[in-house]
């Protein structure tokens, strides 16, 4: 009993292990003491005189434990924390420690306390450090410590607190009595303290290294499956509660340490499940990483080992979307570049099992495989096809394709179904709902590996067997017909999401510009086809939505894919390609960002005239029968800026065809104006856009630089490889002005309808295009060989300084002549507001001279003097033989303007006023009706 002896002799050296007289004023003392007792029982484990007192150990370790039943103090976590890893260090050796540990990870369960509020703060990176020490007990082989670690860590992520709590947890909930005896100090301290709140403890969790620390120990835990998976189930919370705790665990290298051990011997049959799940978890918050992990040899080894068992022995619903998860994790390391599916020979038995069951095989993967054909056997299919997608972009995986006959499976699945009364009912198959979702996969599947596989597309002949498929989208859709109520994309009774996908792979085929398959493919009657489905989808009164705007602009595209380089093509169905481009040109652009795709409609339609039409005349002169070349203007006159250029180079292309030029030059617009004003007002909204240097009035500012704009004068000092093109050049096919320039060239620069000053100025600068971009080049020449320190001999620099001034004297010239032009223009205005002043001087001439005939008419009413007066001058002039002379007053009624330039072209048309003198009034006023007085008469 020496030991007993020992622990009475040492017992006064722990008060705290003696209750005390209940004072409330000596509260504070005690707490205080508490952290110097706590030094003492470290001091008692560690000294080597008493490091091997093991029953004086286990008695203070147990009274400070009985002590802290209620929870830890932050201020003591540190002190805590030193004693659990002196204890942990001792287990080896004596198991008798194990308890204690265990009893001190049960109270780690309970929140932390705080005397008072600060203490949070203060003691934050203390509980980082006690948290990172639980984790370490994990090194300790037995299983309780082990077991109660896990335990309390998933604790921290409980909602509901534990009843052991003290009273005060919940600060709304109504004070509950007290349970302490009496007389018991730890009751009298408990009024005093409170917990910290879970959330407090889980963010400081997270800024620990326990998730790693967890995540480490797995490796040590092979012969203990039910702690492992009770360690698992706590790595999926922690991964699942934050994006903190994630990026640890992948620090770690947590994807590859899980899927390395998930396929160890499991009694249980959970191993599997929760390491899947901590991988989703990893993955929704770090999928590039994750999968950069999962790409090693080891770990598709691992994966492939997992999904081949699920597949073969899982029967149950959990155990497939198991199986359908472990295949959603290989498609996103599918995704990588540095994948190994191939090298591991995880390629070759999915390859197997996506042609599965369509073809039959002898591989034993799939001899004795059973499907179920439920949803999970539909998910896992998809996904293998999805799978065939993204592994195609390796070339050697197109090899495993073409052995298998993955072509063949996918046409198979991409034919029409099967009517019900031709299906065996002795044998499991897709359902109707189940065969058209995998129709669509497949074709999706199609689209993207028949341009890779063309050999074998034709080898099976893959363009018929779709055509064949659309022919059937045609005839029982509701779209054009009867509906067979099957669930697809678009409403009820629709197959315009298969009409769709079909058209889509043809495209990709016939884009190929491969010369044999689209010769069979028009041997086969579809361009008629496609025409016919087109006019009969525009004939549908339904509204249009997003599939139907996409299936007529791949149409389009197909059938300019067909036509753009076989003349006989366009010859052979130029009327019908005609008549449906003047149909969708006549639509417009109102719609063009309506968002449905009414954009690429119109575009595909512009590609259409100008691959299936432009460069046949027959096509082309039945084109412009029917106001094709002035519909191109319409909508390059409403459509947006980006549409410009495709329709542009389309009107260039036609304006080969003579008698196009006759149609662009009587095109008005709504507001009558011309093709050419028009043509040189897209110019000047070029060169604002580009912002080249102009004046005032849109004439050349700088001569040296007449058409450079402000982007290319920034790149001015930069010197271009031989290989790439200069700025100059590239400019040429970025921007509008040479083709509008083009389209001069063919309607020439002389006598161009509706054309003010301003457009005569702009024409002057795009009649010398040429000239200025071929300057611009030599002096871009010169620059560059300035920059490189290139000094050309003296013949060629004395030619390059000759070309760079006979361009600047150009542009001087064309300066000058805009100068002319504005002169001219406003001598013509001086001309006008002259003209202008005249005709107002003679209104109000013939104003004063009315006014007069009135003054006199009145006096010969009003006076019998003058009245006899004027009738003595009447008889003395009755037999004069001369007449009398009229005086004549000009008014000016039109003005026109003939073509010639200057006051010359004007040409007036005045109205003749005949006004007599008062003394000759007299003559014929006794024939004249005396109501009336006036003498204007307007003669031709």
């Amino acid at each position: 009993m020496n030991s007993g002896k020992l622990v009475l002799r040492r017992k006064p050296d722990f008060p705290v292990i003696r209750p005390r007289a209940s004072d409330k004023k000596q509260h504070i003392p005690e707490v205080g003491v508490k952290s110097l007792e706590l030094c003492k029982v470290i001091r008692l484990l560690k000294d080597p005189l008493t490091a091997n007192l093991k029953e004086r150990h286990l008695f203070v370790l147990k009274k400070l434990l009985k002590r802290s039943q209620i929870g830890f103090l932050l201020k003591e976590l540190t002190c805590i924390a030193k004693i659990l890893n002196i204890c942990a260090e001792k287990v080896t050796d004596h198991p008798e420690y194990v308890p204690i540990l265990c009893e001190a990870l049960q109270i780690c369960r309970l929140p932390f306390l705080k005397e008072k509020a600060s203490d949070e703060l203060n003691y934050a990176q203390d509980v980082i450090e006690f948290l990172s020490h639980m984790g370490c007990l994990m090194r300790v082989s037995h299983a309780d410590v082990r077991q109660q670690t896990v335990e309390s860590v998933k604790s921290f992520y409980s909602c509901v607190a534990p009843k052991q709590l003290i009273d005060g947890t919940d600060h709304l909930a109504k004070p509950k009595p007290r349970t302490f005896p009496s007389g018991n100090r730890f009751s009298r301290l408990s009024l005093r303290l409170q917990p910290t709140t879970p959330g407090y403890r889980l963010q400081l969790l997270e800024r620990s290294d326990l998730a790693q620390t967890l995540l480490l120990s797995l490796a040590a835990l092979e012969n203990q499956p039910a702690i492992k998976l009770q360690l698992l189930q706590t790595l999926q919370i922690l991964s699942r509660s934050s994006d903190m705790n994630c990026a640890l665990i992948l620090n770690a290298r947590g994807a590859e340490t899980i899927c390395l051990h998930m396929n160890e011997p499991d009694p249980s049959g959970q191993v599997l499940f929760r390491s899947s799940e901590i991988l989703w978890n990893l993955l929704e918050r770090g999928s590039k990483e994750v999968t950069a992990q999962l790409s090693s040899m080891e770990c598709v080894i691992s994966l492939k080992e997992a999904f081949l068992q699920q597949l073969m022995n899982g029967s149950r619903n959990s155990d497939l979307q198991l199986r359908n998860d472990l295949l959603v994790i290989t498609t996103l390391i599918a995704e990588s570049p540095s994948s190994l599916l191939i090298e591991s020979l995880f390629a070759k038995q999915l390859v197997v099992l996506a042609t599965f069951p369509e073809l039959k095989s002898s591989n034993p993967l799939v001899r004795n495989l059973k499907l179920a054909y439920n949803n999970e056997d539909l998910k896992m299919k998809k996904l293998l096809l999805n799978l065939l997608v993204l592994m195609s972009k390796d070339f050697a995986a197109l090899q495993l394709y073409k052995e298998e006959s993955v072509m063949l499976a996918l046409l198979t699945l991409a034919k029409p179904p099967a009517a019900s009364s031709q299906r065996r009912s002795a044998s499991l198959q897709w359902s109707s709902v189940q065969q058209k979702e995998l129709q669509l996969q497949a074709l999706a599947t199609i689209c993207t590996i028949a341009p890779l596989m063309l050999a074998d597309y034709v080898t099976h002949k893959g363009s018929t067997c779709l055509l064949l498929l659309l022919d059937r989208c045609v005839a029982q859709d509701a779209f054009f017909g009867q509906g067979d109520g099957s669930h697809d994309e678009g409403r009820r009774g629709s197959m315009k999401a298969q009409m769709r996908h079909c058209i889509r792979v043809l495209r990709s085929v016939t884009s190929l510009g491969e010369d044999s398959v689209n010769q069979d493919f028009c041997d086969q009657g579809t361009i008629n086809q496609f025409l016919g489905i087109l006019m009969q989808m525009e004939a549908s009164p339904d509204e249009e939505d997003v599939l139907t705007l996409e299936i007529k602009s791949d149409i389009q595209l197909i059938l300019s894919t067909l036509c753009e380089n076989d003349m006989y093509r366009k010859e052979l169905f130029g009327s019908e390609v005609v008549e449906m481009a003047i149909h969708f040109l006549k639509k417009g652009c109102d719609e063009f960002y309506s968002g449905l795709g009414h954009n690429t409609l119109i575009l595909s339609t512009v590609d259409c005239v100008r691959s299936c039409i432009v460069g046949c005349y027959t096509t082309e002169d039945y084109f412009l029968a029917k106001e094709g070349a002035c519909l191109l203007l319409d909508l390059l006159r409403s459509s947006p800026r980006c549409v410009h250029c495709n329709v542009l180079a389309t009107l260039l292309e036609l304006c080969d065809n003579p008698n196009t030029l006759s149609h662009i030059l009587s095109w008005r617009d709504a507001g009558g104006q011309t093709a050419p004003r028009f043509l040189l007002q897209l110019w000047r909204d070029e060169e604002e856009e580009l912002k080249v240097s102009r004046n005032q009035d849109g004439g050349i500012a700088d001569p040296q630089r007449p058409i450079m704009s402000q982007y290319h004068q920034e790149d001015s000092q930069l010197s271009f490889p031989a290989n790439i093109p200069s700025a100059a050049v590239l400019e040429v096919s970025e921007n509008l002005r040479l083709k509008i320039y083009s389209i001069f060239c063919k309607l020439g620069f002389q006598d161009l309808p509706g054309l003010s000053r301003k457009d005569y100025v702009t024409l002057s600068i795009v009649r010398r295009y040429l000239d200025f971009k071929v300057g611009e080049v030599w002096d871009e020449i010169r620059r560059e060989l300035s920059l490189d320190g290139v000094r050309p001999i003296t013949p060629d620099k004395e030619a390059l300084s000759t070309i760079c001034k006979v361009a600047e004297d150009t542009a001087r010239r064309v300066a000058a002549e805009q100068s002319s032009i504005l002169e001219q223009q406003q001598k013509e205005d001086i001309g006008e507001e002259e003209l202008m002043y005249t005709e107002i001087k003679s209104h109000w001439k013939q104003r004063e001279l009315i006014a007069k005939t009135w003054d006199h008419y009145v006096s010969k009413t009003s006076n019998y003097e003058i009245l006899k007066e004027v009738k003595a001058q009447r008889e003395k002039y009755q037999d004069a033989a001369v007449h009398p002379t009229e005086h004549l007053v000009g008014q000016v009624t039109s003005v026109e303007r003939a073509g010639a330039q200057g006051p010359v072209a004007v040409k007036l048309i005045l109205a003749r006023a005949s006004i007599k003198a008062a003394g000759q009034d007299q003559v014929g006023a006794t024939s004249q009706d005396p109501e009336y007085f006036s003498t204007v008469s307007v003669k031709d």
